[in-house]
């Protein structure tokens, strides 16, 4: 850990810390997820889907980003490199095989769902340990996710 003036206990900012890479990792894997569903799309709807996936990488990049200052900002280092997100991330890997947009909209709801699922989580593990400043990173994190999921639901048939 680095060396902070927060006033938190060490204890609660490692505890935190762990969360807060553990929540990065599956951002990292979501937004790469996006990413891939947007490359990759064909069909029927392909040029509201692109431009949906590509809404969604950007949004959770932000998630990203926010995630891993929260981190630092405690003094833990964040762990976003994609081999260490892929080690550590709960949500499933994509499917390789995806091709529709039906395959993609499925794929990358099932990934949003697992993300907003964790981050719900969060908010609780946050409150308990006195963190109310993760605990509302997580609230817009979450808000934001099942905005995004609703979106892409939507497409579903």
């Amino acid at each position: 850990m680095y060396a902070t003036r927060n006033d938190l206990s060490h204890n609660v900012r490692r505890e935190m810390g762990d969360l807060l890479n553990a929540r990065l990792a599956d951002a990292v894997v979501l937004a790469s997820h996006a990413k891939q569903a947007h490359w990759n799309v064909r069909g029927p709807g392909f040029t509201g889907l692109h431009a949906l996936f590509d809404q969604v990488h950007a949004e959770v990049g932000t998630y990203v980003d926010d995630i891993a200052e929260r981190a630092v900002a405690l003094g833990v280092p964040a762990v976003g490199t994609v081999e260490a997100a892929a080690e550590a991330s709960v949500i499933a890997p994509y499917p390789r095989d995806a091709n529709g947009g039906e395959a993609h909209v499925d794929a990358l709801a099932g990934s949003l769902a697992t993300f907003a699922r964790e981050s719900r989580a969060a908010i609780e593990t946050a409150d308990r340990a006195g963190d109310a400043v993760t605990a509302d990173l997580f609230t817009g994190v979450v808000k934001g996710a099942d905005k995004l999921l609703w979106m892409v639901e939507a497409h579903q048939g």
